[in-house]
């Protein structure tokens, strides 16, 4: 049983949590192993964060799965984790439709091999109906790219006249995110000791709390994330007003 879950209240939990999941090399490394050893070992602290949103009733958990960054790795290594992803999804399918969760896919899936692009529209297509909660995969996942390709979009609906430019505020452009269906991420989790971004959700982490763990991702437990979750309760979260101005509503 856990203490931690214990202490954590309902009544004010994030609805959307986004999650960097970093230092599957170095866990690799520091164990005299390859670095696809460290991805490989990373499956249980997925589950562990699939997991602990599902036992809390979390709506909403984005993981970083793949980024478009990441195609500049090794060939080895992209194909391991490519090869990953597909093993990990057939087997993992039936327990994310078992618990009620439903599946998305954010980026640049055409970049994907065949295979593996077919795989997550199935399982997509398989929880379509779920409605206990939402596991977002951000996979071949820029946030600049994100960004750019929504001006572009943007730009061209102005020029066909679908979309009068006086009327673009910041509903209009978050339509045309990949996280258009999505609320705002609420909290922001990072492994590993490392203290940037790296262009993950730019745009939708603009109020987030941000909290940098110093434990790599292989050794995320539930217990990590309850206390994450207890942190951000402790926060006061004003959107640039005063702390007496949340007071007094």
């Amino acid at each position: 049983m856990s203490l931690l879950k214990d202490k954590i209240d309902p009544e004010n939990l994030p609805q959307h949590v986004a999650i960097i999941m970093d230092g599957n090399g170095r866990w690799a490394k520091s164990r005299g192993e390859e670095r696809t050893f460290g991805h490989k070992n990373a499956i249980d602290a997925v589950r562990n964060a699939i997991n602990a949103c599902n036992e809390i009733n979390i709506p909403y958990l984005t993981l970083y799965t793949f980024s478009s960054e990441n195609w500049n790795r090794p060939d080895d290594e992209v194909n391991t984790l490519m090869n990953l992803l597909m093993e990990t999804l057939l087997l993992e399918a039936e327990e994310i439709f078992s618990k009620g969760l439903r599946m998305h896919v954010i980026g640049n899936l055409e970049k994907l091999p065949p295979l593996l692009k077919d795989q997550l529209l199935r399982v997509i297509e398989l929880t379509k109906n779920n409605s206990k909660g939402n596991l977002i995969l951000a996979i071949s996942y820029g946030s600049q790219n994100e960004i750019l390709n929504a001006i572009k979009e943007i730009s061209a609906d102005v020029k066909d006249g679908k979309l009068d430019v006086d009327r673009i505020d910041e509903k209009t452009f978050e339509s045309y995110l990949y996280t258009k269906d999505f609320p705002p991420v609420d909290l922001m989790i990072r492994t590993s000791g490392e203290v940037r971004i790296s262009n993950f959700l730019l745009w939708q982490i603009a109020y987030a709390e941000l909290q940098f763990l110093d434990i790599l991702w292989p050794d995320f437990t539930k217990e990590i994330f309850f206390q994450c979750i207890l942190n951000y309760q402790n926060k006061e979260r004003r959107y640039g007003k005063t702390g007496e101005q949340i007071k007094v509503q």
